[in-house]
C-alpha cells in the first residue's frame, strides 16, 4: 500500500522502521512536530521519528500546525494514498483531512480501547494499578480515539514495568500488530469493530501537578504514581523546601503509628511513611543535584528523621 507516516516520539520509531523493513509498503513522506530546543544550551533537537526518517531517506514535513493547514492537506489529497499511520503524532487530525487516504487514518493507540482514550494511556493504566493493557489498531474518526478498531493485542502490567519501560514494550508491540493489520486490511480480509462507548475512560494529558505525592494515601496507591510518572513529571514531594523527586522504589504494607510522610533513615537507605506502610525510595532526585541511589541520599542527611510534603515541614 502507499502510506504516510505520522509521529513522533520514540514510542512511534519502531512502527516506522518496521514499514521501512518490511519493504511491503510504500511511504511517501512523513509527518512530524517541529524540533524544539533541549537541554541546558536550548539546543534544537529532531524528533527521533525524523531522526529515523532522514536516516532512511524518507520525505519529512514539520508543519508547526495542521488547523487550516491547505499544504499540508493539498499533500495528501495529491499523494494518492492509501492510508496514514499515525503513531504518537501529538495533535488532532482536522476533520477535513480524515477522508483523504482510500482506507483512512490508522492511530496505533497504547491501550485497550475504549479503556484510556486520550494522550497518556500507558501512565494512566500504571497509575491505576492495571495488570493488564495493550494496544489498539484503529481507524481514526472525528472523536478522541472513539473510531472502529481493527485489531487489538494484549499483554501484563508487571510489578517492576514503570510507564518508559511498559512504553517500549508496548511500541515495539504496536509496531508487531501495525504490520498485520495492514496485511489483513489490504487482502481485504479485516474491517473495523465499532468500540462499546458506554466503557470508555479518558487519560488526560499529563501535567506537573499529577506528580504531587499525597502521603495520606495508601503504599501500593503511591507506589503506582511513582511507576505511572516516570520519565515526566515524576512523582514528587518536598524536602526542606526542596522538592525531592522518587524516580523508583518499592512499598511495604505495615500497620504503625508514624506520622504520614516522615522520613525514617534505615540500614538500607531511607523509608517514608503513608497510610498503612511505607514507600521505599531507591532513586531519588533533590532539586539542584543529581539522582542518586537511596544510600548516597540518606548519607547525605544529617538528621535520621524529617518530615516531607509541602514546602512548609519542619524537621
Amino acid at each position: 500500500m502507499r502510506l504516510a507516516f505520522m509521529g513522533t516520539p520514540d514510542f512511534a520509531v519502531p512502527a516506522l522502521s518496521a514499514l521501512v523493513e518490511s519493504k511491503r509498503h510504500d511511504i511517501a513522506f512523513v509527518i512530524t512536530q517541529p524540533d524544539k530546543p533541549k537541554g541546558r544550551g536550548m539546543h534544537l533537537q529532531s524528533p527521533p521519528v525524523k531522526e529515523l526518517a532522514q536516516r532512511d531517506g524518507l520525505r519529512v514535513y514539520q508543519p508547526p500546525s495542521l488547523k487550516d493547514n491547505a499544504e499540508v492537506r493539498d499533500l495528501f489529497a495529491a499523494s494518492l494514498l492509501d492510508a496514514v499511520i499515525v503513531v504518537a503524532y501529538g495533535k488532532m487530525i482536522p476533520p477535513d483531512m480524515l477522508d483523504l487516504p482510500r482506507i483512512g487514518f490508522l492511530n496505533v493507540h497504547a491501550s485497550l480501547l475504549p479503556e484510556f482514550r486520550g494522550a497518556s494511556p500507558i501512565n494512566r493504566a500504571v497509575m491505576a494499578g492495571c495488570t493488564t493493557t495493550g494496544i489498539s489498531i484503529m481507524k481514526i474518526d472525528e472523536g478522541m480515539d472513539s473510531g472502529p478498531v481493527y485489531m487489538q493485542s494484549s499483554i501484563s502490567i508487571n510489578e517492576e514495568d514503570d510507564a518508559l519501560r511498559l512504553s517500549e514494550r508496548l511500541s515495539a508491540l504496536g509496531a508487531v500488530k501495525l504490520l498485520e493489520a495492514l496485511a489483513l486490511i489490504e487482502d481485504g480480509k479485516m474491517q473495523p469493530a465499532p468500540q462499546d462507548h458506554a466503557r470508555s475512560t479518558y487519560a488526560p494529558m499529563l501535567t506537573k501537578e499529577d506528580g504531587a505525592i499525597d502521603w495520606g494515601k495508601d503504599p501500593r496507591t503511591i507506589h503506582n504514581l511513582i511507576r505511572g510518572l516516570v520519565p515526566w513529571p515524576c512523582a514528587y514531594t518536598f524536602l526542606q523546601g526542596k522538592m525531592l523527586k522518587i524516580m523508583k522504589g518499592s512499598y511495604e504494607i505495615e500497620d504503625h503509628g508514624i506520622q504520614a510522610g516522615t522520613l525514617l533513615k534505615d540500614k538500607s537507605g531511607v523509608r517514608i511513611a503513608c497510610n498503612g506502610g511505607y514507600i521505599i525510595p531507591k532513586v531519588l532526585l533533590l532539586e539542584g543535584k543529581k539522582a542518586i541511589d537511596a544510600a548516597a541520599f540518606s548519607n547525605g542527611l544529617k538528621t535520621d528523621r524529617a518530615i516531607v510534603g509541602g514546602r512548609q515541614e519542619t524537621l
